[in-house]
């Protein structure tokens, strides 16, 4: 079974060192995103969860919290923060908490582009 989470955050960043110059991704700009994380398993016999979204919810608040209105570049590890990076990135710190974690989905909406990580 199949569960799923998702959550938004605003963010700033530039690709200075992904493109020419002049190019509008070397410009500081900002992106509304979008975040999907999802889980497999089996249900809890007991539960019929595969995972408490309360637990999942803990999760996505610390990754809102250094994500949310902040600029990306200046994160550890996210230093060029392609959607390829920061799928990576979040896998990074949902994985070893939430080990049901099989996909990562970042999305920006109004480019109408994204990135699926699974690991």
């Amino acid at each position: 079974m199949l569960i799923f989470k998702s959550f938004t955050f605003d963010a700033a960043h530039h690709l200075a060192d992904n493109v020419e110059a002049g190019h509008k991704y070397s410009r500081l700009h900002g992106h509304s995103f979008e975040a999907e994380l999802s889980f497999e398993g089996t249900p809890d016999a007991k539960t019929g969860w595969v995972r408490d979204f309360a637990e999942i919810q803990a999760v996505i608040d610390e990754l809102r919290e250094t994500l949310d209105h902040n600029y990306l570049n200046d994160i550890e590890g996210l230093e060029r923060p392609t959607l390829e990076r920061i799928s990576i990135w979040i896998w990074g710190r949902v994985k070893k908490d939430l080990p049901e974690l099989v996909e990562v989905r970042i999305t920006r909406g109004s480019y109408r582009e994204g990135c699926v990580y699974r690991g």
